[in-house]
């Protein structure tokens, strides 16, 4: 009987277990539920900072835009981003999005029938892979989306919520991005990808869902570190965690997929201050094959032959030539024979400048080619040469502080802009440079410069013009045009000092043609020098120097962020009531917080209309982007009709009539409905005097109006939108087309 009991209960007991593991199999099931997301649906618009989500058929779509590669910002179709990165296709399918820091220079490209387009920075990123949960990472069942209501004016950053309506000003920022986030690497001896390091998680208040069950320990790999051959010394710096804008910086190993590892490590770079260029770019050099330059190759075992080039610069006899394995013995180099006696190998030495040279205050950054091709001798040369340059800059605090890359197959900083401040210690320190070899990457060097070099960190004075001179011996081995834009639009100005170009029989060997007019500031020859011999260097150093010092001519630290006079003309009537003119004001503010404002970078001025019109301040009344928010603030409705034809010509006459001439003029005119005057004629006349016109439609605003205050193409310049609370939309649209437009100028 007693058997029979314990039987029959241990029976019910396994049949209410398994009951059990199976309601929760369901539940669990049922629980990891994924949500679905339109076709224009962006990043920025979900808060989570990690999801998975599904999104539909048919959003390969040229309407549903596309800002980067790899890492796109946030302003991007997720879906559309998916399509563009190979995930899905245009049928659609599941996704694993995860946000990142945002950064400057999105490269756009065309992929998988997805044309993505650049963007010069943008505060928040995203990384998209094969819709597939992690271990131990808990998704949203439910998506949170940001509030698309605006708010008042206020001067002290706002919630992340309300990030793509109200962005956190570009002060507090900087403010924030001052902690260096890495050491200064001197001669460095190992290229190691940097491993990104936990970072605050963001606050949500997403539904809690169901975590998946597999082992939570397991974590990505790691990236591997790969060993140069050159001596290093690294200065002892601890990488540390930024607070604030970019709480999603640095997220960890374990929570970002490894083919994206390099890629989280760029979007990660320090910010710089408002009164200095923008944010580096994230840009990797392309990567080149040996064959490129058929240089020989010591301790590889593979016997490559020297082109035209380098055979020309050598008069080795016939016998040396034959013993191949010879060449890289000790003390013997095939570029380093046949010097005629006569050859000046010492010029005299320069006048000391001992206070320095203030009339002369740029940041200098030369790239010193110590690739195989240019030989023991020709390396000691260019060391005199830029020896000889410091002395003639005179290297100061005050004037011109200097730095130097090397580059080869990679390149390496030897000191930065912080290391010395006179021109002694300079050349002395150029004088113990050793040369480290390979070949001559100098679009890998370019880059390299534009997301390493200028930093708080390493020296970077903001207020100083960033300026790169590149040394090369013929030609480069890699491209170097996409990386030079980057630079360019990063406010760098890029010089040349090419020596020994190629002759006509070689320029099938050069892999990129006019690889100089490509990478340079300008093609107007100002910002490249040739030099027919390694032994006539020294005649170009007072060129040189004269040419870096000439601050007026300078033209790429102006980048679209830094070099206008923006004026906003403000709808005041009555028919815009007061709620939507704070709204409205919310607006202007938003748009100004991007720009870089001083006194010799961008200004912000501003008139407010109805019937009559109203200077509510000028370009030249506030010089801090604090004080011209507080003004956006403090400014008070009007109220009354609406006379647009006459603002605009007040505009021109009070604001654009008093801009400095190396400005650009740009007009933002909001208003809610047609004008009781004429618009063509003024507008035109604006036009005419250089004013780049942007026209925002909204509610009774007439589209045809519109359309006549805007600069051509219409398209580009005039906007509407329905209620004044999706104002906030046209923020990133409007700084994006402001900074095509400026990145689009000849270059002659």
């Amino acid at each position: 009987m007693k058997v029979t009991v314990i039987a029959t209960f241990f029976g019910v007991f396994l049949l209410c277990t398994y009951a059990a593991k199976e309601a929760t199999r369901k539940t669990k099931k049922a629980k990891l539920y994924v949500p679905q997301i339109d076709c224009d649906v962006k990043a920025g618009k979900i808060i989570n900072p990690e999801f998975i989500a599904k999104c539909p058929p048919g959003c390969q779509d040229v309407k549903y835009r596309v800002y980067g590669t790899d890492i796109y910002a946030s302003f991007s179709s997720v879906c559309n981003a998916a399509i563009h990165s190979g995930i899905i296709d245009n049928t659609g399918g599941k996704i694993l999005v995860q946000k990142v820091a945002g950064h400057s220079g999105y490269r756009g490209s065309f992929s998988n029938g997805v044309r993505s387009l650049s963007l010069p920075r943008w505060r928040e990123s995203f990384l998209v892979s094969e819709g597939k949960p992690r271990k131990g990472v808990t998704y949203p069942s439910t998506l949170e989306y940001s509030s698309s209501k605006s708010t008042i004016v206020k001067s002290e950053p706002k919630k992340p919520e309300q990030d793509l309506k109200a962005m956190k000003s570009a002060d507090t920022a900087n403010a924030s991005e001052k902690t260096s986030e890495q050491g200064d690497t001197i001669h460095k001896e190992h290229q190691t990808p940097p491993v990104p390091t936990p970072a605050t998680q963001m606050a949500t208040t997403t539904p809690t869902p169901t975590t998946t069950t597999t082992d939570p320990s397991t974590t990505m790999p790691k990236p591997t570190t790969t060993a140069a051959t050159t001596r290093t010394t690294t200065l002892a710096a601890a990488a540390k965690t930024r607070p604030g804008l970019h709480r999603f910086r640095n997220i960890g190993s374990s929570n970002v997929h490894p083919a994206y590892s390099s890629v989280v490590a760029a979007a990660s770079r320090q910010v710089q201050t408002a009164q200095g260029r923008g944010q580096n770019t994230a840009f990797r050099g392309t990567s080149t094959s040996a064959s490129n330059r058929n240089i020989l190759q010591p301790n590889t075992g593979l016997q490559r032959q020297e082109p035209v080039a380098a055979f020309r610069r050598a008069a080795a006899s016939p016998a040396h030539l034959a013993v191949e394995t010879d060449l890289w013995k000790p003390g013997l180099n095939l570029f380093d024979t046949g010097f005629s006696s006569k050859e000046k190998l010492n010029p005299k030495p320069l006048e000391s400048i001992s206070q320095g040279n203030p009339n002369c205050k740029v940041d200098l950054s030369f790239l010193m080619d110590g690739s195989w091709s240019i030989g023991k001798r020709r390396f000691q040369l260019q060391k005199q040469f830029l020896g000889n340059v410091a002395q003639a800059l005179g290297i100061s605090s005050a004037g011109p502080l200097m730095g130097i890359v090397q580059y080869g197959d990679d390149p390496s900083t030897e000191f930065n802009l912080k290391t010395y401040v006179n021109s002694k210690d300079v050349r002395n320190a150029i004088e113990k440079i050793s040369q480290k070899g390979g070949l001559s990457n100098v679009g890998k060097a370019l880059s390299f410069v534009n997301k390493n070099f200028f930093l708080d960190a390493n020296g970077n004075r903001g207020g100083a013009p960033n300026v790169v001179v590149v040394m090369v011996d013929g030609w480069p081995t890699d491209r170097v045009e996409e990386a030079s834009r980057l630079a360019r639009e990063s406010g760098i100005n890029i010089f040349f000092v090419t020596i020994e170009a190629a002759a006509e029989s070689e320029k099938q060997n050069v892999i990129e043609p006019n690889f100089v007019d490509k990478a340079v500031c300008r093609t107007n020859g100002f910002y490249s020098i040739n030099v027919p011999s390694w032994f006539s260097l020294h005649k170009v150093v007072q060129p040189l120097v004269k040419r870096v010092c000439d601050t007026d001519r300078l033209v790429c630290s102006k980048t679209c962020l830094n070099s206008a006079d923006i004026g906003f003309v403000i709808d005041g009537s009555s028919s815009v009531g007061t709620s939507n003119f704070r709204t409205v004001l919310q607006f202007v503010a938003n748009i100004s917080k991007e720009f870089e404002i001083s006194d010799t970078d961008t200004r912000i001025g501003a008139v407010q209309y109805t019937y009559e019109q109203r200077l509510e301040f000028s370009f030249d009344k506030y010089s801090t982007k604090q004080d011209v928010l507080s003004a956006i603030k403090r400014i008070s409705y009007w109220s009354g009709g609406t006379s647009t034809g006459a603002a605009i010509s007040y505009a021109s006459e009070q604001l654009f009539s008093k801009s400095k001439p190396n400005k650009r003029k740009i007009m933002i005119l909001i208003t809610d409905g047609r004008s009781y005057d004429d618009v063509r004629v003024p507008a035109m006349a604006a036009h005419q005097n250089g004013v780049i016109a942007y026209s925002i439609g909204v509610a009774w605003a007439a589209q045809d109006e519109l359309e006549a205050i805007a600069t051509d193409p219409d398209k580009e310049h005039a906007f509407f939108v329905d209620e004044f609370d999706n104002l906030y939309r046209f923020v990133n649209q409007l700084i994006q087309n402001i900074c095509t437009e400026f990145n689009s100028q000849p270059r002659n």
